[in-house]
């Protein structure tokens, strides 16, 4: 058991080092076409149903990503769901 400082950085360095420089074998058969042209349409009530399905947790809004709380997204309605519609076809 590793409990010095230095021997947690060295075995964490090499256990990443081995981890990001191992390859795994691939046998070549399966394949993809590339997608071309626009990502699929999201429809507005596959919003609608996600942004319903969002956690209420009571609590203010932090330091999240948007800044802002699941119930004031929700409370917004359907100017929400314009925004992400556009957002999203960017």
């Amino acid at each position: 058991m590793i409990v010095d400082e230095k021997g947690i950085k060295d075995t964490r360095k090499e256990y990443m080092k081995k981890l990001m420089n191992e390859e795994n074998g691939w046998d070549h058969r399966i394949s993809a076409g590339v997608k071309e042209g626009p990502a699929d349409c999201i429809k507005t009530s596959e919003v609608t149903a996600a942004l319903k399905r969002m956690k209420k947790d009571n609590k203010a809004a932090g330091l999240s990503l948007s800044g802002l709380a699941a119930e004031m997204i929700q409370a917004a309605g359907d100017i929400v769901t314009q925004w992400i519609l556009d957002y999203v076809s960017k």
